[in-house]
């Protein structure tokens, strides 16, 4: 099998995190040749090959690993040969394993000033940005040049349109506690890196008194970072914004934010 460019195409659509393995040498007689590849997902599940047997099993191994450290591998493997009809003479193959991680993307939830200003400084560091708001006129690439992608609807519909990873951050920066409240438990029954909440500690009291009394556990609250951003003294939405995205990139990098 075959892996072809619009396969992984569709993999990176997917954004879900695979190692992309290459023989970009061969040498003798191998089962495969230059450019054969193969898909290893972050569970061991494999598509497409590079010559079968004992030299794929090392590639999922090697390619599982490479998904947890980031780091790309380059591996040699000798084809023994072969005493069956093929009458291989053997050979040798070089094999590059490239961990494929999915761009990070971030969430917006509130197209107002500070929403706006996440969204622009989020894409200036490379994240794909999506604004959820409530207010069409507010949330639409006109009013919003710096969003990737847009859900303009009731806070109840957008967020079950909303498909987050391990690497998205969500930053609700609504105008209202009641919308944080609807929006809350749908964020909490996914995996996203970050989840953080704009407002004063007493709006985020009064916010997780609400979401008690919904029945959400007081433990799951605790992964949510409120309030939102670092401590750096912010007080216009540029500099709010630079206290939120530089703890999600903190939090991101599992780092202090000390020096």
């Amino acid at each position: 099998m075959t892996i072809s460019f619009e396969q992984l195409s569709e993999y990176e659509k997917q954004a879900k995190p695979f190692a992309l393995c290459t023989i970009v040498e061969s040498c003798g007689s191998t089962p495969r040749h230059v450019g054969s590849k193969m898909v290893v997902f972050a569970e061991g599940i494999s598509y497409g090959s590079i010559g079968g047997g004992e030299v794929e099993e090392l590639a999922r191994q090697i390619a599982v690993e490479s998904l947890a450290t980031g780091e790309a591998k380059l591996f040699s493997y000798d084809v023994m040969p072969s005493s069956d009809k093929d009458n291989l003479e053997g050979g040798s193959i070089k094999v590059f394993v490239e961990p494929m991680l999915p761009r990070n993307h971030i969430v917006v939830i509130g197209a107002g000033h500070i929403g706006k200003a996440v969204a622009w400084l989020a894409k200036w560091l490379g994240f794909h940005v999506t604004l959820v708001d409530d207010r069409p006129e507010l949330c639409n690439r006109e009013a919003n040049p710096y969003g990737d992608a847009f859900i303009a609807a009731p806070m109840e519909e957008a967020v079950k349109m909303l498909h987050l990873t391990p690497f998205t951050s969500v930053v609700l920066a609504t105008r209202s506690l009641d919308l944080d409240v609807i929006a809350i438990p749908h964020l909490l029954e996914q995996t996203p890196s970050y989840i953080g909440v704009l407002g004063s500690k007493k709006r985020w009291a009064m916010t997780c008194q609400a979401l008690t009394n919904m029945g959400i556990a007081p433990q799951r609250l605790t992964e949510i970072h409120a309030p939102i951003g670092l401590d750096v003294g912010a007080e216009t939405p540029e500099e709010i914004a630079i206290s939120i995205m530089a703890e999600i990139i903190k939090a991101k990098k599992d780092k202090t934010g000390l020096k």
